[in-house]
């Protein structure tokens, strides 16, 4: 089978390997087909070397969907056929927060694509704890982004009741796109998005996010007040993973409220203590997802109560993997998400 492998920062290399057989499945495995891959920011960091736990080799993905090839004899609710996706996320069950069931923070988490081996080949094996059902109505495409959309799922959760608060959602990406729908399902009264791109924030409006402010053209003081009049905001989310960008929301956030940090930082950012203390903000950190999340993701794309076909930017052949890096670093921040087809 095919595999593509990231040798060191700017080499990947498709080769052949040996296929995955079915008879060598351990009685609670799942063998599958890999059919999409979306590529994620964090990919991106570890093809340029810059994320910070991530060693080489590395075989990439974990944004996937799939069809079943075989299970093993333990297996119980997979079934041949089905179209499937699964948490990337290898946990060591003993650790403090796994035996109190924050297993996403696992002492000793390993991420498929990351510290171990991911999907960027024809077949792979996960375990059924980990895999999650597709409805038969959802497209490959739409199976790729449980994975990012389970990141939205997951940090809204993290956040106090936004049910009647207002919400910024800093960074219109793929990701902070899927927050800001989240926080619109969780009962927001308004959720407003940041970028600098008006090609993000054009994308976050076809995905009815309505409330944008392009902070390249207007300050984010100006836009918060054109929207909000004298009302403030509760509840902040940092998606973009950039100095100004936390600033802005630690500054202006009404006293007493959250700021929620899931964006990836190239450099460890800096937090105004004075404006954390005086002004007693919690700030939290979101890590993935849990199951829950990503069974909650696959069932609101199927109802189409979140929206990802906008997202899609570009298709690749799976042979074509390193032209859809290059294309990612020519086209900026004209791009949402670029999939990989693996196989049809």
């Amino acid at each position: 089978m095919r595999q593509a492998i990231l040798l060191k920062p700017g080499k990947l290399e498709i080769r052949q390997v040996p296929d995955l057989l079915s008879e060598n499945l351990k009685p609670e495995e799942v063998l599958i087909r890999i059919m999409r891959i979306g590529v994620c920011g964090s990919d991106i960091h570890v093809y340029h070397g810059q994320h910070p736990a991530t060693p080489y080799p590395v075989v990439q993905g974990h944004e996937y969907s799939a069809i079943v090839e075989a299970v093993g004899s333990h297996v119980k609710n997979i079934k041949t056929g089905m179209k499937v996706t699964a948490r990337p996320q290898l946990v060591c069950g003993a650790c403090g927060p796994c035996l109190r069931g924050q297993y996403n923070a696992c002492q000793n988490l390993k991420v498929q694509g990351f510290q171990a081996p991911g999907v960027a080949q024809d077949l792979f094996v996960v375990t059924e704890d980990r895999v999650v059902i597709l409805d038969n109505s959802m497209s490959f495409e739409q199976g790729a982004m449980v994975e990012p959309a389970a990141v939205g799922a997951h940090s809204t959760r993290r956040a106090s009741n936004l049910k009647g608060k207002n919400v910024i959602v800093s960074g219109a990406g793929t990701i902070g796109n899927l927050v800001a729908q989240f926080a619109k399902t969780r009962g927001a009264k308004t959720v407003i998005i940041t970028d600098v791109s008006e090609f993000r924030l054009e994308k976050a409006r076809e995905c009815n996010i309505e409330n944008t402010i392009n902070v390249s053209k207007e300050s984010f003081e100006d836009g918060v007040g054109r929207i909000l009049g004298s009302e403030g905001f509760q509840t902040g989310f940092e998606a973009a993973g950039v100095q100004d960008s936390l600033d802005v929301l630690i500054k202006n956030i009404e006293k007493g409220g959250e700021v929620i940090i899931l964006g990836v930082y190239a450099l460890n950012p800096t937090i105004n203590m004075f404006y954390l203390g005086e002004h007693e903000l919690n700030v939290i950190g979101s890590m993935m997802y849990k199951h829950e999340d990503y069974e909650e993701a696959a069932n609101l794309i199927a109802t189409r109560k979140i929206l990802s076909q906008s997202l899609i930017s570009r298709h690749f052949k799976f042979e074509e993997y390193n032209d859809a890096y290059k294309y990612i670093n020519n086209k900026g921040d004209r791009i949402m998400k670029v999939m990989i087809d693996v196989n049809d």
